[in-house]
Order: structure tokens, then sequence, then C-alpha cells
């Protein structure tokens, strides 16, 4: 089953897994070591961390020897923009109701 946006909400709203992804974004791909090194948390903790990530379709991984790289994958966001997408339309058709009615108060 493919990931939505109930996962992808769930995973990004914990401030620890939202500080994860950021560090992957801004800064590529990384080790479980080296996320664990700026995370301040354990290192089973990252893990389950990113096991959460990894479920909602945000990262993912590849093994080279003993170690574990982690990366995100863009595509994990759309289910994020296709909501947003919706509001935008929302709050549009209201800000273009609010100027309309604003013109006509002026004249």
């Amino acid at each position: 089953m493919e990931p939505d946006a109930n996962d992808l909400f769930a995973a990004l709203g914990d401030p620890t897994r939202r500080a994860i992804f950021q560090r992957l974004s801004h800064e590529g791909e990384q080790t479980v070591g080296r996320l664990t090194a700026h995370a301040g948390i354990s290192q089973p903790a990252v893990s389950k961390h990113l096991a959460v990530l990894r479920r909602a379709g945000l990262v993912d991984d590849r093994r080279e020897g003993r170690e574990t790289h982690y990366r995100i994958r863009a595509q994990g966001l759309a289910p994020l923009i296709d909501w947003l997408g919706v509001y935008g339309i929302f709050w549009r058709d209201r800000l273009d109701a609010l100027s309309d009615l604003l013109d006509r108060m002026d004249e």
C-alpha cells in the first residue's frame, strides 16, 4: 500500500523527524551514524524515526557494507503538495472575493 497524506503528516508531525528530514534535504545523503551525531538522541531512536519516514515514503535507504545511507525522496512530498493545492485554491477564491468587495466599497 502506498503512503498517503495521513502517513506524511504523521511522520512530519514529530519535530525530531522533521529535523532529520530537513538535515537530509539540506545536506544530502547521510549515514545513520552521521544523523545520530547531530540529532541529540540515541542511534536506535534515530533508526526508528528513519523507519517512520521511510514508511511514509519520505526517505530511501541503501546499504553499503555495514552502513545504511539515507536520502530524501522528493516525490514523497506529493501528497502534501496536493493537499496544499486544494487550500491554495480555497484561499485564492476568498481573497479574490474580498478584493472585489473592497473595490465595490471604494466606488
